[in-house]
């Protein structure tokens, strides 16, 4: 009997192909995963566009960088986002491991949080006003850009609830 039920469950198993692990939350591979869900976000994409966030970017490089890391992993590669104008949308053009050393303080962001904060944020438990209120959000970068854009920054937090990460580790 107890041979039989492993060969169902083996073959069941099989069945259903490989169960395909998360990628570690703030990891390049969630970034790009992350990247994918702000392009389907019409809030994100649309009004960060018209509210002109989008436009302030370094000059020379033609798009905004946000990097994000959890505090526990501060010494483990960020991810970065690149958000530029493309097709009349705030879009996501590039999800991955960090690849900018030098951020532009007046364009770009980089917010990090204990792991069990993010996740709150992501589940939506408080939005960014009181997340930087209370010290449960670190940022930097123009924020006062950032407060005029309050409703798209809760998106873009709630991404975290959204993409499927592991946070049982840090990223490699």
């Amino acid at each position: 009997m107890l041979r039989s039920i492993s060969a169902f469950i083996a073959t069941a198993a099989l069945a259903c192909g490989p169960v395909m692990a998360a990628p570690m939350l703030m990891s390049g591979d969630w970034a790009k995963d992350a990247c994918n869900a702000w392009n389907q976000d019409p809030r994100l994409t649309e009004d960060l566009k018209q509210s002109g966030w989008s436009a302030n970017h370094d000059k020379e490089r033609g798009f905004k960088i946000m990097q994000l890391y959890r505090n526990e992993c501060r010494n483990t590669p960020r991810a970065e986002m690149h958000i530029a104008e493309k097709d009349g949308l705030a879009t996501c053009v590039f999800g991955g491991k960090a690849t900018t050393d030098k951020l532009n303080a007046s364009a770009d962001y980089v917010m990090h949080a204990d792991t069990a904060r993010w996740i709150e944020m992501g589940k939506g438990d408080y939005g960014p006003m009181r997340a930087m209120m209370f010290g449960r959000l670190q940022f930097e970068g123009p924020k006062g850009e950032a407060m005029r854009n309050m409703g798209p920054f809760e998106r873009f937090l709630l991404l975290v609830g959204k993409v499927d990460g592991d946070a049982s580790a840090c990223p490699e």
